[in-house]
């Protein structure tokens, strides 16, 4: 949610199809280095400023034939052309939603620029509509396992070579003064006041809502630093009556999912899509399955293959390349391969970017020889090798800093496919080393290039010094720096930064205030960057209480904190023991709309725990709770513990209730610290149920929750339960052990008669953990005073081929012979001079 005040219940509202197929942007992958991004015929963005410096953003919207736009004309509605308002069919209301009811029309206007015209006959999609039956089907799965087989590969077989498609494409331009707008920036304001959220506020961003065009919703979304809170805005706007998300906006959200772990958001979106009827391309299916890929579900990434087939969207290259490039990441390069063999056979022509996806593969894979050879199989397949395909071999040979093969194979790509470095191969260079720590050898480069006649940036530059000042060579840094300044090439605040950041590195912070100083006096802002280094270089020498009234005095300076800086300031307080001041910064922190991640919380809470400052612990809990903060099961189960440690046990059970109610499901660890707690407080009963219901809830036992039953049951001489309770674990998750340490616990709680019950199960495997538990059970009975029976137990090692400790049976012996049963001590040693662990010479 984006506050507490937006509705948390999903309002369906009155929707209709478009009277005109609107086209959306073709999807296709470019590969550049290390990554795979979406640029050719997709939304762009970089953001330059934090919400509204954006450069251009061009949408590429491409009029394939997919559906023509009678099949998709809804015959209660005007054509586009005409007016916007149409007469549409009740879609699915909530019954507590039946005061919207009364609304039986309500109007969309069709942004022109949108709109299409022209009759697309002739396409390769035949259904009218988008069936989605398989899409509500389709279950998130784990990625434990990722079968070899080549199901995934099923939906190739559905392309068609005869299928006939169109390369019109139109442009849509989202220029720098769309971020600008006073709309948006004012609903960009409103979303950071979201932690203060009130009805007032709500009524007057739902209100600017219906101003605001597509392009302008589009603005809003990816001015969001944080994309849950993007997220959370397109849910909350597509539930406002009287509204409804163009289809630019759907795509625009699908992007910014796709650079994120949160796939279910996407799938959510996709879904909503087909129930929109919003038409569906390739391109949808694609950001999907890299936001599942950068989630690690490898398996749900290669099933939206199958569900784009039920769909009946046609296959295309770019999301084969897609699926490639994602196969590529997991690490499945021999299944990538499979999939590249296949995808030829059905008729689909692999391009540079498929071969580009591969090469990256190998050298991920340490195959760097493979690599080479792709690139000289391409020119026989009429497909030459770009200069992306030798940045990538390049690259790997920068990482293991490799510069002699840099310079092979820059000559090969001269001389093989007449590709001459230029500015972009150099500065590929130097940021490859640099970022790999190798800036020695990035200045080589440098140094080259500029002797070639290139001039390289001070975005170069930068990276040498960011590389130097990280290994703590802070003077040649500065030499580079005064190198730039006298060949004119003035260093910028990421410049400054780095050196800064380089001196805060080594301890001097105090020369690292002077380059802040010196970065005035030179006009040369410091940005919010420059001083989080600053701020974190105090918190490492200690100066938490410093770096946090600086921190307090931006709007002095003219900067503002950002999350980092918070994070920065409130783990130097916490590391200094000011705990109560961490919690103050996290506060404030949150009040200013950033969220500490879970880590960050979970950080704070321990610490207080561990100081026993529960009370604040759980004030500190709550507030983030209630702030909307992402609180997952690991803070509650700290929480917990920290109560249970502190003996507080009513205190952790009320917090267990209330993680269901929070929607937050307890993990065997959460369990087992309570378990424990209800042990130590002789409710044995208690803690027999609770381990049965978190058996029946799925949760399988850890290693912790077999040592914390078998203590606390020993302990209360509850044997005969113990074994009842352990078969109902084993029966859920095997623990070799298991035997071994209730024998060792018995032994030590001086239980031994019990132990001796037990020893049959252990001389079952008779392996070495069970021999050094018999020797336990054997030390233990000599320290009672009993060496008769711990030479029965050493016999029933014996007779089980294991071989008591000789040392121990030496003692075993002296005390039988001092007992007077000299037989039983002899037949002890003679037991070991059979087996060859004693000679007769030497008893």
């Amino acid at each position: 949610m984006i506050s507490g005040y937006f509705p948390s219940h999903r309002i369906h509202r009155i929707l209709g199809r478009r009277s005109k197929c609107v086209g959306l942007f073709p999807f296709r992958t470019c590969f550049y280095c290390t990554k795979v991004g979406f640029v050719a015929k997709r939304l762009l963005s970089e953001p330059k400023s934090r919400f509204y410096g954006y450069p251009f953003v061009y949408i590429r919207f491409n009029a394939c034939l997919s559906y023509s736009s009678e099949r998709n004309f809804n015959p209660g509605s005007r054509s586009s052309s005409g007016s916007s308002v149409r007469i549409v069919e009740r879609d699915d209301f909530d019954e507590e939603n039946v005061d919207y009811g009364k609304f039986r029309e309500m109007g969309v206007k069709v942004s022109g620029e949108l709109s299409s015209s022209g009759d697309n006959n002739g396409g390769c999609q035949k259904n009218q509509s988008l069936n989605f039956g398989g899409f509500d089907e389709f279950e998130e799965e784990g990625d434990n396992c990722c079968d070899e087989n080549d199901d995934d590969f099923v939906a190739l077989n559905s392309y068609s070579v005869q299928c006939v498609r169109t390369d019109d494409v139109w442009k849509i331009e989202l220029e720098e003064d769309e971020f600008r707008h006073p709309l948006v920036r004012e609903i960009c304001r409103l979303i950071q006041l979201r932690s203060s959220w009130n009805p007032k506020l709500e009524s007057d961003m739902r209100h600017l809502l219906r101003s605001l065009k597509p392009l302008q919703v589009c603005a809003v979304l990816l001015s969001q630093d944080d994309e849950r809170v993007a997220l959370q805005f397109f849910y909350w706007a597509d539930r406002q009556w009287r509204y409804r998300h163009n289809a630019i906006v759907y795509y625009a959200m699908l992007e910014i999912l796709s650079k994120t772990k949160l796939c279910q958001g996407a799938r959510r979106v996709l879904r909503l899509m087909a129930r929109r009827g919003i038409q569906c391309r390739p391109e949808a299916f694609g950001y999907l399955m890299v936001s599942y890929s950068r989630a690690g579900n490898l398996r749900n990434a290669l099933k939206v293959l199958t569900l784009m087939q039920k769909a009946g969207v046609e296959l295309n290259l770019a999301l084969c390349n897609t699926a490639i490039h994602v196969l590529v990441m997991s690490n499945r390069l021999e299944k990538a391969l499979r999939f590249f063999e296949r995808m030829q056979i059905v008729g689909i022509i692999p391009n540079v970017v498929t071969y580009n996806c591969l090469i990256k593969g190998y050298c991920n894979q340490n195959q760097v020889e493979n690599a080479l050879q792709l690139i000289a199989d391409m020119s026989s397949k009429n497909c030459s090798p770009d200069k992306v395909s030798y940045y990538t071999i390049m690259s790997f040979f920068c990482k293991e800093k490799q510069v002699k093969e840099v310079r092979d194979l820059m000559e090969k790509m001269v001389k093989e496919s007449n590709l001459f470095p230029d500015m972009v191969t150099y500065n590929t260079l130097i940021h490859m080393l640099s970022k790999n720590g190798h800036a020695d050898e990035a200045l080589e480069f440098l140094r080259e290039a500029e002797a070639s006649g290139f001039r390289i940036d001070k975005v170069g530059h930068s990276a040498i010094i960011h590389s130097y000042c990280k290994q703590g060579k802070i003077d040649e840094a500065k030499s580079i720096v005064n190198g730039m300044l006298s060949k004119g090439c003035n260093p910028d605040v990421v410049t400054y930064t780095a050196v800064v950041d380089g001196f805060c590195r080594v301890g001097k912070v105090d020369q690292a205030k002077k380059m802040l100083q010196h970065m005035h006096k030179h006009d040369c802002k410091p940005n919010t960057v420059s001083y989080t280094a600053l701020l974190t270089g105090l918190c490492r020498s200690g100066n938490s209480l410093q770096a946090r009234e600086m921190m307090n005095g931006s709007e002095e300076e003219f900067w503002t904190p950002n999350a980092i800086t918070y994070s920065a300031v409130m783990h130097g307080l916490r590391k200094e023991g000011k705990l109560s001041e961490a919690c103050d910064v996290a506060k404030k922190m949150i009040s200013k709309g950033f969220f500490p991640n879970p880590v960050e919380i979970n950080l704070i809470i321990e610490s207080l725990c561990r100081e026993e400052k529960m009370d604040e612990a759980k004030r500190f809990f709550e507030e983030c709770l209630n702030k909307g903060c992402a609180v997952n099961v690991v803070n509650f189960t700290t929480l917990i513990h920290g109560y249970c440690r502190k003996g507080d046990l009513e205190s952790a059970l009320s917090l267990l209730d209330d993680m269901y109610l929070s929607n937050k499901h307890p993990d065997a660890v959460t369990y087992t610290a309570i378990i424990d707690t209800l042990g130590k407080n002789g409710r044995i009963e208690e803690a027999t149920d609770l381990t049965v219901k978190m058996l029946k809830k799925g949760l399988l036992p850890t290693p912790v929750t077999y040592r914390t039953v078998i203590h606390r049951y020993c302990q209360m001489e509850r044997v005969e339960d113990l074994l009842k309770l352990l078969e109902k674990m084993l029966s859920r998750q095997k623990c070799k052990t298991v035997y071994n340490q209730v024998i060792e616990k018995l032994c030590s709680f001086g239980n031994l008669q019990e132990a001796d019950k037990l020893l049959s199960r252990i001389l079952k495997t008779a392996s070495r953990n069970d021999a050094n538990t018999c020797n336990m059970l054997m030390e233990s009975y000599l320290s009672k005073e009993m060496p008769l029976s711990a030479y029965k137990v050493a016999c029933r090692m014996f007779n089980r081929n294991l071989i008591p400790d000789l040392k121990l049976s030496e003692k075993v012996s002296k005390r039988l012979m001092l007992e007077g049963k000299s037989a039983e001590a002899d037949n002890l040693m003679l037991r070991f001079v059979e087996r060859g662990h004693l000679s007769p010479q030497g008893e």
